[in-house]
């Protein structure tokens, strides 16, 4: 269950919360609407208290840059899924996409500059995107033999 400030940014900020069936519809952008877009992981909040300071932050950085990007909730329930596909390694993070590519991952709180100094150059048309970070390897070497996995 998301805290009361995420629920009142998705429900004030009218924000749509997304989950792994509904986000590919997401970020196709309709006629009109910018391809960027911020998503937001937000984590537990009782393991995670500063997903709070980041609902917080949120509506201000679509404010700023209302017309270049749209946002939405990443469900609870979908995170863990979600998470590779868009390089989240930290919650809470907002991710900032280009339809359906990640192009930056910010974690925990920050401050406001950093904020706007990383979207502001990850929505330029020629930012590139990330890559995703896949599942992680792990290397076991065993009797002179390097295994991969």
């Amino acid at each position: 269950m998301p805290s009361a400030l995420v629920r009142a940014l998705s429900e004030r900020a009218r924000l749509p919360v997304v989950d792994e069936t509904t986000l590919d519809a997401f970020l196709a952008p309709a006629a009109g609407e910018p391809d960027n877009a911020v998503l937001f992981f937000t984590g537990d909040p009782a393991q995670r208290p500063e997903a709070d300071d980041v609902a917080v932050v949120l509506p201000e950085l679509l404010g700023l840059f209302r017309g270049r990007m749209r946002g939405a909730v990443v469900r609870r329930m979908a995170e863990d899924k979600l998470k590779a596909r868009f390089n989240v390694v930290v919650v809470p993070s907002l991710v900032v996409t280009r339809r359906d590519q990640p192009v930056g991952v910010i974690g925990k709180i920050r401050d406001w500059s950093e904020y706007v100094a990383k979207i502001g150059t990850w929505l330029a048309p020629d930012a590139p995107v990330m890559i995703a970070s896949g599942d992680p390897k792990v290397e076991i070497t065993h009797a002179g033999k390097e295994i991969v996995r």
